[in-house]
């Protein structure tokens, strides 16, 4: 009889095998009998392998021995492998059976496991949340930059505790940051389609959610980030300005008054004198105001620079005005817009001049509207204010642009007014951005005026405040917020109107 081969056991064989008793080929990441069967094999997680063997002996080839508990994690090595019965998750199978094992709750658990899904839509694409972080760092880098003339303050809101407000409670709030990102990216890209579509419907996102939240009411929570949405859309609407057609004809073939600015800045002085119990203490929006120069008009009918404006308004007010009321209204309208005209031409380069849209009455825009040459020659007068800022990505050539249209609606024979808009003509064809006093009429880099104050902002809040508590109250509490909702109305149907190029359509955010 030859002797005995000589037989060397394997230990090394995976559990699966050791549980059924069966030889381990050891193949590497799973060995042949689990590949044959379809089942998981712990050579795939080397680095999850239980740390005790187990027990073959008590292992009946018949029946299963019962799932293990899982034990406490401060459990001992020692107890478990002492009083921990061997576990296995699947009977005995000859090696012809095709019968796939079913596999207990013991099967080693890998240390890197697929990750769940984020719970994102299913209309959501990677190409859409890659655009959406583009902007966001956009906004963050270089737009938060330009929303502020002069303050190291304001930018820092603008650039970290807006975001931050808009992540926590108002995702129109957020959607108006991305709407205004896309609009400044597409400066340096003019015809890119997809800022062009990223711009109007993330825009016209804020804007549906933001009058639905207007049309509720506001409170103490709410009121910092209606404030801010509000100044954005008023940016938006007036930096869409510069994409416009150079001639900005309106649909009878002549130029277009940029209304949507005025409608849209009149929103925001709605929703401030609103809201302003609350937004008197903000530590967010009290900066904000506080980093305008002070508002100091000058209302004593003294002679001013352009006093001129103001020739001929009686023989006007009682040309076109039917009753004492309005023809008071009418007067004081372009009286004080005449003086924030003059107020802002001595400190044009502090940013004054942006304040001009938030500043002058509702019945200054209705003389807009109307066409009344007063208030155009008026406008022409602001738009020449803003030549000073054309170094500003969102003002950048429409001073000139403005000023030229407005001209155009007047006869160069017309005696009364042609001469008083040649200041404004002489400003938008001059070429640099610095005016020599010279042309500029004073020289503002020599005035007095103190510009570190902001208390007159603060005076011309109240007032506005005092006259929003006389309304009704909505539910009890809420103050009513008619006025600006029916601002940002007028300003989402504007937006499709005078803002979205022709042939584009405003698609829903995904």
């Amino acid at each position: 009889m030859p002797p005995r081969r000589s037989h060397k056991k394997s230990r090394a064989g995976c559990r699966r095998c050791k549980v059924r008793k069966i030889k381990c080929d050891e193949v590497h990441p799973r060995c042949g009998n689990c590949s044959k069967h379809g089942v998981s094999c712990d050579f795939e997680h080397p680095g999850v392998r239980d740390t005790h063997t187990p027990n073959i002996a008590s292992t009946s080839d018949a029946t299963p021995a019962p799932t293990e508990t899982p034990r406490p994690a401060s459990s001992t090595s020692a107890s478990v492998s002492a009083h921990s019965p061997a576990t296995h998750g699947d009977s005995p199978t000859n090696a012809s059976d095709t019968t796939t094992p079913t596999i207990i709750g013991s099967t080693p658990v890998p240390i890197y496991k697929t990750p769940e899904p984020l719970p994102l839509s299913s209309t959501t694409t990677k190409r859409n949340r890659m655009l959406e972080l583009k902007l966001l760092h956009n906004f963050t880098t270089m737009t938060a930059k330009t929303l502020s003339v002069s303050s190291p303050v304001l930018e820092r809101i603008w650039r970290v505790t807006v975001p931050e407000l808009a992540f926590s409670s108002a995702s129109y709030l957020a959607d108006t940051l991305l709407a205004v990102s896309a609009l400044h990216l597409r400066s340096s890209a003019p015809h890119d389609r997809e800022l062009i579509r990223a711009s109007h419907s993330y825009m016209a996102s804020a804007c549906s959610e933001y009058g639905a939240c207007l049309s509720k009411g506001v409170t103490e929570s709410n009121a910092e980030a209606l404030f801010l949405t509000a100044a954005l859309i008023a940016f938006q609407s007036t930096a869409s300005r510069i994409f416009t057609r150079d001639d900005i004809n309106d649909r009878t073939g002549g130029y277009s008054l940029p209304l949507s600015w005025f409608h849209s800045f009149q929103g925001v002085k709605a929703v401030v004198a609103a809201t302003w119990q609350w937004l008197r203490i903000s530590t967010i929006v009290i900066p904000i105001i506080e980093s305008q120069p002070a508002l100091n008009l000058d209302l004593s009918g003294h002679p001013t620079f352009f006093s001129d404006l103001m020739v001929g308004v009686e023989d006007e007010v009682a040309k076109f005005e039917n009753d004492t009321a309005t023809q008071l209204e009418t007067r004081m309208a372009y009286q004080h817009a005449i003086a924030v005209l003059d107020w802002a031409h001595k400190i044009p380069y502090t940013g004054a001049p942006l304040v001009f849209l938030a500043t002058v009455s509702r019945r200054f825009i209705e003389l807009l509207e109307a066409r009344r040459p007063r208030a155009l020659a008026i406008l022409a007068s602001y738009f020449a204010l803003l030549k000073c800022l054309d170094d500003v990505w969102w003002l950048k050539g429409v001073a000139r642009r403005e000023i030229m249209g407005i001209v155009s609606l007047f006869d160069p024979d017309d005696e009364e007014w042609w001469p008083r808009l040649q200041w404004p003509l002489r400003i938008a064809l001059h070429d640099n951005v610095i005016i020599p006093p010279q042309v500029w009429g004073r020289d503002w880099a020599a005035q007095t005026t103190n510009t570190s104050q902001g208390g007159g902002f603060v005076s011309h809040i109240e007032l506005l405040s005092d006259m929003f508590s006389t309304m009704p109250q909505m539910n009890g509490a809420t103050p009513d917020l008619e006025p600006a909702h029916q601002y940002i109305v007028e300003q989402e149907g504007m937006m499709r109107d005078i803002l979205l190029p022709e042939g584009l359509e405003i698609l829903p955010v995904d």
